[in-house]
């Protein structure tokens, strides 16, 4: 009966990660944190930011990293509150690559970019930071979560 319990429970925990990760790929609209996964859903969401010029977020974060369990509630309405930014989330072990590219050693790491370029970095689960950099950036300066 044990055993039958911790099959069921891992079950439910599959069918809740495969329904989160369903949501996260079609999650396109604006208002929603999109997760980048596989490498050409990255490629393409980079793509929309430099044709769009908007400000794009990107939080490289870990489904093992505590810190990163904590911000990402916070993050998720940020991302509700600024339509006009686009708020984006890549698994650093799902894309090693796109981590080392941008050089990504600690998570969570944010990387704020604009037509291509970098303007800022912020690591750590920095809530204070986050909307200041967010709010430097953005057309209108108005951020609270």
């Amino acid at each position: 009966m044990h055993y039958k319990h911790k099959i069921e429970c891992y079950s439910s925990v599959l069918s809740l990660r495969e329904r989160s990760e369903e949501k996260m790929a079609t999650s396109e609209s604006e208002g929603q944190v999109i997760g980048c996964h596989p490498m050409e859903s990255w490629n393409e969401q980079l793509q929309k930011g430099n044709d769009n010029k908007k400000l794009i977020v990107v939080d490289f974060t870990a489904s093992w990293c505590g810190p990163c369990r904590f911000i990402a509630p916070f993050f998720a309405e940020l991302a509700k509150k600024l339509p006009n930014v686009t708020f984006l989330k890549v698994d650093v072990d799902e894309l090693k690559s796109v981590a080392s590219d941008w050089a990504v050693e600690a998570m969570p790491t944010f990387i704020f970019l604009k037509e291509g370029k970098i303007l800022d970095r912020v690591v750590g689960a920095k809530k204070d930071e986050l909307q200041q950099i967010i709010a430097k950036h953005q057309n209108t300066a108005s951020v609270s979560a």
